[in-house]
């Protein structure tokens, strides 16, 4: 897997619908999608909800290989995932070596969970894609908000969401060019067995961790050289309101629900 194939964190500009919600709408559009994945209980069901997240792809114009690419960084994750329910899940057992045995029941579970992993990646990957991180920080304030009566520093928590997502592509980019570096004075990160190439990105990590000091000082200071204040009397440049356009999102996520909830009463399939 490359560096550049991670795409966490990204913005693919673009003047779709999609991209010009506002940030609450999608913020809480992508909550609302995320946790009616956790409502389906079907395979009919995470059909319906991969059509319906393809449309919103569609409409956004974000290349969908741009946002399968994404899913190679965590390919481990959703392998281990698939694997363990695979060979620890009780049930009639199909196929059996020594001490692994795949089960009926396993074998389900696995690609349950596996198709609900992809689409809760995929689904969250959208948010990021089509929200300027600006917005983002601006739309998870003002969401945050009224926790503030009770002692939440609204501001400052969407502020540091906000910073890890928009520069987990500035470090990817530090990282490759580390490796590239340090490829060229002969360093070998590809062949060998798995521990080898592991013990060879320990070298990595000492200018890795420099670099991300370096940056973090340098946003420090140049905050501090603007002024910054935290959330306290802060004006903004381009102030949010909900459209029609919001209205109509919140409408169809609400049909939305309402079709993952029916079909979860239906004869599993």
């Amino acid at each position: 897997m490359a560096i550049k194939d991670i795409t966490l964190g990204q913005y693919y500009p673009g003047e779709s619908a999609v991209h010009r919600l506002d940030a609450r709408t999608k913020i809480l559009a992508t909550t609302v999608f995320l946790v009616s994945l956790f409502l389906v209980k079907s395979f009919t069901g995470f059909v319906f909800c991969a059509l319906f997240l393809g449309i919103i792809i569609k409409i956004s114009g974000v290349p969908f290989k741009f946002i399968v690419r994404g899913l190679k960084a965590v390919v481990m994750i959703i392998v281990f995932t698939t694997l363990l329910n695979m060979f620890m899940t009780p049930g009639n057992v199909l196929w059996q070596w020594k001490i692994l045995k795949i089960t009926d029941t396993g074998l389900y579970r696995a690609c349950f969970m596996s198709i609900r992993l992809v689409l809760l990646i995929l689904g969250s990957s959208m948010l990021t894609l089509t929200t300027k991180p600006v917005t983002l920080t601006d739309g998870l304030e003002k969401l945050f908000k009224p926790l503030g009566k009770v002692g939440l520093p609204a501001h400052e928590l969407a502020m540091m969401m906000t910073i890890a997502l928009r520069f987990i592509p500035t470090l990817l980019d530090e990282t490759d060019k580390i490796m590239k570096a340090q490829t060229a004075r002969g360093a070998d990160f590809e062949s060998g067995s798995l521990k080898d190439r592991a013990k060879a990105l320990i070298p990595i990590l000492v200018p890795l961790f420099v670099s991300a000091f370096r940056i973090a000082g340098d946003l420090a200071m140049a905050m501090e050289a603007r002024c910054y204040r935290g959330g306290d009397g802060r004006t903004r440049m381009t102030a949010m309101e909900f459209k029609k356009k919001d209205g109509l999102a919140a409408v169809i996520m609400v049909l939305f629900v309402a079709a993952v909830v029916v079909m979860g009463r239906l004869p599993l399939i």
